[in-house]
This record gives structure tokens, C-alpha cells and sequence, in this order.
């Protein structure tokens, strides 16, 4: 009985060194290379000459890319708990464009263009497409078919139209357009400090509701039966999903793929027990997130590729193999 426990248990202290790893090249990697001890000094001694390197520009995209990686991947998880889809992902099944669009609404039609001002729109477009997908897939008897297709004609109309509005309002493009790929490049202090608190109150809601969404998972009487409220259990799982997207999308834009990819791969090596998957998706979804942006900067010297084209360019492949996979299992 231990030997499992204590395999999963080393697996995650694994993946937090990779994790630290990752966070390490983040902060060494870019249009001008730091060594180990220059990243160290950066981080320390306020005279070194890659201090502003280091706290200005990647200090803060590397928190942001951990806290949003984090948000996303636990977030996917969730959903596919909640769905039992585990095709499910907060950008597949329109999350993401619901606080996409909301926040693209608020930049063209209210002239908002700081992160205090749309995180707002951001919980309130996620929210709103969280729960219409929820009504839309047939609610308690919601199958992964209705839910997978309710998501995609969503997906579909609501980034349909932000693609609109970016064209008819031409002089908020450029600042939208950047945002709506997806990145990193953005990040400041003061973005990071507000997106923390939401963050960390989604995965705490989260790492709370994994015994009740396990118990519901087994089918709503015996989850009744082990004295989990199913109703309480789905509404908060709407709202852990709801503050960990719409906090990450309003932060670094809609970046897809994440809470797939990351899960899908978690589940093969804990189980669907959420106790570790949401853990394990916790460090490893950063490890990808971070890891798409390092990636980025690389490709593409002396300019940089956005995280959010590179998680795509990774995660499609993937997806179709997802899909071909649970064809053949039919």
C-alpha cells in the first residue's frame, strides 16, 4: 500500500526540481545570456549589472509564467474531473474566449487598458461561459460529446468575435493583438502581485474539492451516499475554474492547450485520484508554461515567438493524438 504512495511522492519532488530548473533557465535565458552566478547576482546584490536584467524583465514574467501555468493546468483538471472529458481544457471548451472576449470588450468600448481595471470583465466573461457551457451541454446529464461540441461552437463565436471587434476598432489592435496571442512579454511587478491572490485562491479552492470531485466522479448517488454534496461541489468547481482562468487570461491573454496537455500526461502516471493529479498538474503546467516562453526567446533571436503560439504548436499535434487514441478505445 505504501510502495504506490511513496512512488507518486518521489515523482513530485521530480518534478519540482524540474520545475526549478525551468525557473532558473527562465531567468538566464534571453536577448542577453546570464550566467548561473550572473542570474544569482542579479537576484541579490542591487550594484551587479544584470540586476535591472533580472528584477525588471524576468523576474516578473517568470512568476507570472509559474502562477499562470499553475492556474491553467489545475484548472484543466478540474474541468476534466467535473466533465468527465478528459479532453477538457479551459481553451478548448471556451473558457479562455469567454474572458477573452469580455476583456477585449472592456479595452475597445471603455478604454480600459490596465490589468486593475479588466481582471474584472475577465472572472465575469469566464464565469459567464463556464456556467452557459454547463446549461448548453445538458447540465446534470451533460455528456463529453454535448459538452466537447458545446465548447467548440462557443470557442468559435466568441473569438469570431474578438476577431471582429480587433478589425473595426483599429486603434485599440495594437494593443489588443499581443494580449489575444498569448505571452509573457508583458509581465510587471504590479501585474504579478494582483494576479497572485486570485491564483492562490483558486488552487486552495481547488485542492479542496478533490475528495468531493473524486466521490462525484464515481456517479452522482454514490457521491450523495459518501456525503458529498454534488450541487456544492460543481459550484465550486465553477468558481475555482473561474478565478484560476480568468485571473491567468487576464494576465498573459487566452493561452490554450495547457490544461490539456498537462493533465492528459499526469493522469497516466497518478491516476485519476485529483489528491495528486492536481498537484502534479500544479508544478508540471508551469514547467510547460515557462518552458514555452524560454523556448520562444530562443527561436526567434533577436525577437521572440509568444508563448502562447508555441504552447499551440505543441499541444494540436498532441490533441489530435488525444483524439485518435479515445477513437480507437470506442
Amino acid at each position: 500500500m505504501r510502495s504506490p504512495r511513496l512512488t507518486r511522492a518521489g515523482g513530485l519532488l521530480a518534478a519540482l526540481a524540474a520545475l526549478l530548473a525551468v525557473l532558473l533557465l527562465s531567468l538566464a535565458v534571453g536577448a542577453k545570456q546570464l550566467s548561473p552566478p550572473q542570474v544569482w547576482d542579479g537576484l541579490v546584490d542591487e550594484t551587479s549589472a544584470g540586476y535591472a536584467v533580472v528584477h525588471q524583465m524576468r523576474l516578473p514574467r517568470t512568476v507570472l509564467g509559474l502562477l499562470a501555468g499553475a492556474a491553467l493546468g489545475v484548472a484543466g483538471a478540474v474541468m476534466q474531473s467535473l466533465t468527465r472529458n478528459p479532453l477538457a481544457d479551459p481553451g478548448i471548451l471556451g473558457i479562455n474566449a469567454g474572458a477573452a472576449a469580455a476583456v477585449v470588450s472592456a479595452i475597445a468600448f471603455l478604454g480600459i487598458g490596465s490589468f486593475a481595471g479588466f481582471v474584472w470583465f475577465a472572472f465575469a466573461g469566464a464565469a459567464a461561459v463556464a456556467v452557459l457551457l454547463y446549461a448548453v451541454g445538458g447540465g446534470r446529464g451533460a455528456t463529453p460529446a454535448r459538452l466537447a461540441l458545446a465548447g467548440a461552437a462557443l470557442n468559435a463565436a466568441l473569438y469570431s468575435y474578438v476577431s471582429a471587434v480587433q478589425l473595426l476598432d483599429t486603434s485599440s489592435l495594437d494593443k489588443m493583438r499581443f494580449w489575444t496571442v498569448g505571452s509573457l512579454a508583458s509581465a510587471q511587478g504590479p501585474i504579478v502581485w494582483r494576479v497572485l491572490p486570485f491564483v492562490l485562491a483558486g488552487l486552495v479552492l481547488a485542492l479542496m474539492l478533490a475528495r468531493p470531485l473524486n466521490a462525484l466522479a464515481m456517479g452522482e448517488e454514490t457521491a450523495k451516499a459518501l456525503g458529498s454534496g454534488p450541487a456544492r461541489a460543481r459550484v465550486g468547481a465553477i468558481v475555482a475554474v473561474t478565478l484560476l482562468c480568468g485571473a491567468a487570461t487576464a494576465a498573459c491573454g487566452p493561452i490554450a492547450f495547457v490544461g490539456l496537455m498537462v493533465p492528459h500526461l499526469v493522469r497516466a502516471l497518478t491516476g485519476p485520484d485529483l489528491r495528486w493529479l492536481l498537484p502534479y498538474s500544479a508544478v508540471l503546467a508551469p514547467v510547460l508554461m515557462v518552458g514555452a516562453d524560454v523556448v520562444g526567446r530562443v527561436v526567434a533571436r533577436p525577437s521572440e515567438v509568444q508563448a502562447g503560439v508555441i504552447t499551440v504548436v505543441l499541444g494540436a499535434p498532441v490533441f489530435l493524438y488525444f483524439v485518435r487514441s479515445r477513437g480507437r478505445m470506442a
